[in-house]
């Protein structure tokens, strides 16, 4: 028998959240972060002038909002509008902030799950006003990203036969062109693509017969041929993006089929990575015409992340590495060798989240830790760190997001904004941050 806390690990890596802000909302109200890991789905913000080291005890803390019930989602930002989901009673809740952290609107979609760890897990995915969220049930619904007023909506196990997973559907959802991608949960029917406007099919993937991971998918162009990447349960499937014809599978094994990590591409490359001493492997893409073969380049054990995502920098690969469930650390690989540049210690019990922005990592330990460190394959340092209150409940797992010169951190319940711009620490005394919400 698999002991407990090894069961709640693999749980968890199956998990992918006023003071004066006048003219910082003005810088906001036209940068955008509309989907999970950002507008590329990279973790990559493309801002400057962001701060390169914090005043001991953190960058200064503009508001905090406690609105946004209990979750283990991120945020996505779109038009000056903050979204993210949570658990209410039994319900799944979409929560919508204006840039003050004050509460727009809540619209449920379902049932939250109840399978361990209980609560919200994907990201919302916002695309021309619209609001596009899949629950822990497989349950899809699009609102209006303005109002939360129901669009359409679709149950994705009763329409293409599938079944929920150990620990509950936990994609965030794709938008390509006018069709939204989901993995529907069922061996015959890996992925599918729906009418965004209406829900309709637009076309399914059969072939790969694997039931879906909790990753969330890319979607690339090369060499003219647009495809869709994601991990199934035990393996990596490319998908032709028109079509929904199966391209290329590669196997992708971890104990539990708990991939969690989203692929990276570059260049004709595609970065895979697995936990339980999987590691990280990079596959070269050889395209001819409307097909597509992969070759593994290179395999490291090295750099098995968990949950907590990862970037790829100047050609550097950076994360927080599994060392198979027993020697958990930051890692730097060289993204054309596999070469390990450096591993190092800190932060971390079970995971962390990266994300990127301006020269610098952001780390997020699974503790409430929060780092600042350069993006460099020379050393691992930390050049500020600090501590989210001691107030929201469980582990902090939601993937941290740099937009519009704020670092958005959620936390259970709480929802963080600090201003991370250069010269915000020596602006003068912060006034105290204020609170938003009831706390439910």
């Amino acid at each position: 028998m698999v002991p407990r806390r090894i069961w709640q690990a693999m749980a968890a890596s199956a998990l992918v959240a006023i003071g004066n802000v006048s003219a910082l909302g003005a810088a906001t109200q036209n940068a955008g972060w509309p989907q999970f890991d950002g507008p590329r789905r990279d973790n990559i913000s493309t801002e400057t002038g962001l701060s390169k080291q914090w005043p001991e005890g953190g960058p200064p803390l503009l508001w905090q909002a406690k609105d946004i019930v209990r979750g283990w989602s991120s945020v996505a930002i779109a038009d000056g509008v903050i979204y993210t989901t949570g658990k209410l009673g039994k319900e799944l809740v979409i929560t919508a902030l204006d840039l003050s952290g004050k509460r727009l609107w809540q619209a449920k979609n379902g049932l939250a799950t109840t399978k361990s760890p209980a609560g919200a897990r994907a990201t919302p995915t916002i695309v021309d006003g619209k609001l596009y969220h899949m629950n822990g049930n497989g349950e899809i619904a699009c609102l209006d990203a303005k109002t939360g007023k129901p669009l359409w909506a679709v149950k994705l196990l009763e329409r293409f036969g599938g079944a929920n997973i150990m620990w509950a559907f936990s994609e965030s959802l794709l938008v390509d062109g006018d069709k939204l991608i989901c993995c529907p949960g069922g061996k015959k029917v890996s992925m599918a693509a729906l009418n965004k406007d209406t829900g309709e099919t637009v076309w399914t993937c059969t072939g790969a017969d694997e039931v879906p991971a909790y990753t969330s998918p890319i979607v690339f162009t090369h060499k003219g041929l647009r495809q869709i990447v994601t991990t199934l349960a035990s393996s990596a499937v490319g998908v032709a993006a028109e079509t929904g014809k199966l391209l290329w599978k590669y196997p992708h094994k971890v104990a539990g089929g708990a991939n969690c990590a989203t692929p990276i591409h570059d260049n004709g490359r595609v970065f895979l990575f697995g936990n339980w001493g999987r590691g990280a492997t990079m596959l070269k893409l050889n395209v001819e015409g409307d097909t597509c073969t992969v070759t593994e380049g290179w395999r490291t054990k090295d750099l098995d992340n968990l949950l907590g995502g990862l970037v790829l920098v100047d050609g550097y690969l950076y994360g927080q590495a599994d060392g198979n469930h027993k020697k958990r650390h930051w890692a730097c690989l060289e993204a054309s060798t596999g070469k390990t540049m450096y591993a190092a210690k800190g932060m971390l019990r079970m995971s962390g989240s990266v994300t990127y922005a301006d020269g610098m990592l952001y780390l997020l330990g699974d503790f409430r830790k929060v780092a600042l460190v350069p993006a460099t394959p020379k050393a691992f340092e930390v050049v500020s760190q600090f501590e989210l209150p001691k107030q929201g409940r469980g582990s902090t797992w939601a993937h941290p997001v740099v937009c519009g010169g704020r670092l958005y951190i959620r936390h259970g319940q709480f929802l963080y904004a600090y201003d991370v711009r250069a010269g915000a620490e020596t602006g003068g005394k912060a006034s105290p941050p204020q609170t938003t919400g009831t706390g439910k």
